[in-house]
């Protein structure tokens, strides 16, 4: 019955929040671009939800979202070469579960992980 799952993380910017992630990572908004509180973005087959929440401290946002890839390289390398921020310590790196990941943080301190299965 379950479908699918829309990881909702909070935004500071609505503007910063669009462009990192439609300008920098390739996604596309989805919704009504001026219901100003919301941000809907999709890629393939992920989306996330954004809401507004003006007053987050980013150094205590946990906010986080593990997104699963099939060419985890290549999308790495796309970034690198797009001068996307790699996380300090989340380097492309095989991982002892036996997963193939690299993270970042986007404008608001959301920890996005990229991985893939070995």
């Amino acid at each position: 019955m379950l479908t699918a799952v829309n990881p909702k993380l909070p935004m500071r910017d609505k503007a910063a929040t669009r462009d990192f992630y439609v300008n920098k990572l390739g996604f596309r908004e989805l919704g009504d671009p001026d219901f100003a509180p919301y941000l809907m973005i999709e890629k393939e087959n992920i989306e996330i939800h954004f809401f507004e929440f003006k007053d987050l401290d980013i150094t205590t946002n946990y906010g986080g979202v593990y997104i699963r890839t099939d060419d985890i390289d290549s999308l790495y390398q796309s970034y690198l070469d797009n001068h996307i921020p790699i996380h300090p310590n989340g380097p492309l790196q095989i991982k002892p579960w036996r997963q193939k990941e690299f993270a970042l943080l986007d404008p608001d301190n959301n920890l996005l992980t990229f991985g893939q299965s070995l």
